[in-house]
């Protein structure tokens, strides 16, 4: 009922820059919280960045002054702008969201596909 679409993903030169987006369709009713998940090759899945409803933001120590997250609530729209991108950024990106389909239901769960994101030295 609810899909997320992840794009901007691709190859840059270390120093680079790239913005992903996630969009969200379907049935919803209200996104809570928001975030972005990478997964290196041989590495578990690890958290870059969450935001929350109202804007507040929480970062890994690895992108702390190189990654902003972003939304857009009208758009049901997550955001990641990446900047100085380093060859150990790359990775697979899933975003994830927290969507609820009706006033009265829990909220669930959702991730995207995942874009791949690859910086070359």
């Amino acid at each position: 009922q609810v899909q997320l679409v992840e794009s901007g993903g691709g190859l840059v030169q270390a120093g680079g820059s790239l913005r992903l987006s996630c969009a969200a369709s379907g049935s919803i009713f209200r996104i809570d919280a928001m975030g972005w998940y990478r997964q290196a090759p041989g590495k578990q899945r690890e958290l870059v960045a969450v935001i929350s409803r109202g804007g507040s933001t929480n970062y890994a120590d690895s992108v702390k002054g190189r990654f902003t997250i972003s939304r857009d609530n009208a758009k049901n729209t997550l955001y990641l702008q990446m900047n100085s991108l380093k060859p150990e950024d790359t990775a697979v990106y899933y975003c994830n969201m927290g969507v609820s389909i009706t006033l009265m239901s829990v909220t669930s769960t959702y991730w995207g596909q995942g874009t791949q994101v690859t910086v070359s030295s």
